[in-house]
């Protein structure tokens, strides 16, 4: 979709208040990192022939988005020194987070707005917020995946994805590698925060919590029970 014409229908759904969409045909799980989200969505399509929205799905559309109008979205996108992302305070970088978040439901609600008239089922690992989860969804069609908000901190760099471990060799190029490495996590202890669990936990939505003793086919299991799947 050209850039013009994109403002131009994200501008109408802000106007014109984009809450009033209801999804019937899209699956959301919401919750926190290293729950295996995206995982489930994974699986999911892949067995119920449908699609699959995996983390961070709306990077297709940030090449076209207007740094005015999406200042946080596009901050990693025009930055010139990546040294400058690590080098956030905690209060910037949660504030940076929670920008994303709102931005990201503008675009995610235009995404999901399209695949919801196909056929397929739509499974989303999610940024939308609760509050607008229940306005625009049912409520057997949202599901909550919590790990414990330590785990987003301690195993952050484990994996072996390519984005984290390129912020990893940052912080080692900083002239104090320990401290920018200590302040990072600071980071990420803010927005994985015992309150932020807590909300998803009483979010009145059912919960699934992290079991490291629990395969992954009894994860999807569950979360298949959960969203009334069967085949």
């Amino acid at each position: 979709m050209p850039a013009d014409i994109m403002f131009v229908v994200v501008k109408i759904w802000t106007d014109k208040g984009m809450r009033k969409l209801k999804f019937h045909n899209v699956f959301f799980i919401n919750g926190t990192a290293y729950a295996g989200k995206s995982t489930m969505v994974k699986l999911l399509a892949e067995k119920y022939d449908g699609i699959a929205c995996e983390e961070n799905y709306h990077d297709s559309m940030l090449p076209g988005l207007d740094s005015r109008e999406f200042p946080c979205l596009t901050y990693t996108r025009d930055l010139q020194d990546w040294h400058d992302f690590v080098r956030r305070t905690p209060d910037e970088y949660e504030a940076w987070v929670n920008g994303v978040s709102k931005e990201c439901e503008i675009v995610e609600l235009q995404i999901l707005d399209k695949l919801d008239a196909t056929d397929k089922p739509v499974f989303v690992d999610t940024n939308i917020s609760l509050e607008t989860l229940r306005e625009v969804s049912n409520y057997d069609h949202v599901l909550i995946m919590l790990a414990d908000p330590e785990v987003s901190v301690k195993r952050f760099f484990e994996r072996p994805d390519r984005e984290k471990q390129f912020l990893y060799r940052l912080m080692m190029e900083e002239p104090e590698p320990e401290r920018a490495l200590q302040n990072f996590r600071q980071c990420l202890e803010r927005i994985n925060s015992p309150a932020i669990y807590d909300e998803f936990l009483h979010s009145g939505f059912r919960v699934i919590l992290r079991d490291d003793s629990r395969s992954i086919e009894e994860t999807l299991a569950l979360v298949e029970r959960e969203f009334g799947l069967q085949r």
